[in-house]
């Protein structure tokens, strides 16, 4: 072939061009498989993490990626979706099924087996300051009682308002209850000093006002989602807080 033709010059940028086409898809598709499996194993984690104590190992060994999967497994006994009426629309796989997105008017709960005891996790989502949070708020078997919640956010300030995933933030939720006196009345985040009648409150972030009142209003409305689910279960267990 004559290289000093225009054609061999057309033919070897073209060859070129497919060549690294190639090449930018099949690395495009590998990546894009290992990004989704490692925002799988990371939503697993948190999930974990809102049934952590503290008080053990717990968190330490999920932060592990070999051990996710397998204390994920041993910890998730169930997956469901609500309606607003508090019925089980659909029940799911927690394991193969765990990352399957509720459809509009849908919540999900997850179930959990801890020290031979229940707990039930409900997803929540919100709005920060600069972005989206959102947490996995773990209740005990009375649908009440917080056992532990794990928070997350896409762009709140350091050192301020991203502290809601700090330990020391998320530890002032045990123990909190979401209802009283058979009411819903989620918790308050508030300033410290501050008081609110007739519900559960803890600490807001010093200098993270605004994240703070967003975790509040995420409680607020994310809880109304399940708050009929909650009442008719606590109903069949017996409860009357």
């Amino acid at each position: 072939m004559n290289t000093q033709k225009n054609s061999y010059v057309i033919i070897y940028m073209v060859v070129i061009v497919v060549i690294v086409s190639l090449l930018l898809s099949i690395t495009s598709g590998v990546l894009h498989t290992r990004q989704e499996d490692n925002k799988r194993l990371d939503t697993k984690k948190q999930i974990l993490m809102s049934l952590s104590t503290f008080e053990n190992d717990a968190e330490v060994k999920i932060y592990e990626d070999e051990n996710a999967d397998k204390v994920y497994a041993e910890t998730i006994t169930g997956y469901f979706l609500i309606d607003e009426f508090g019925k089980v629309k659909k029940e799911l796989d927690p394991v193969k099924d765990f990352d399957v997105k509720p459809e509009e008017g849908e919540y999900a709960v997850y179930t959990a087996e801890v020290g031979g005891e229940t707990k039930y996790v409900l997803p929540m989502t919100g709005a920060g300051l600069w972005g989206g949070i959102r947490a996995y708020l773990a209740l005990n078997s009375d649908l009440n009682t917080v056992y532990g919640v794990y928070f997350g956010h896409d762009s709140e300030t350091p050192g301020l308002g991203a502290n809601i995933v700090t330990p020391r933030f998320r530890q002032q939720f045990t123990g909190k209850e979401i209802m009283k006196e058979g009411v819903m009345r989620s918790i308050a985040v508030m300033k410290k000093g501050d008081t609110a009648d007739g519900q559960d409150q803890v600490d807001a972030i010093s200098g993270g006002t605004i994240t703070s009142k967003g975790v509040e209003s995420m409680f607020a409305n994310s809880l109304h989602n399940y708050e009929q689910y909650i009442i008719n279960n606590r109903e069949n267990k017996g409860g009357n807080e």
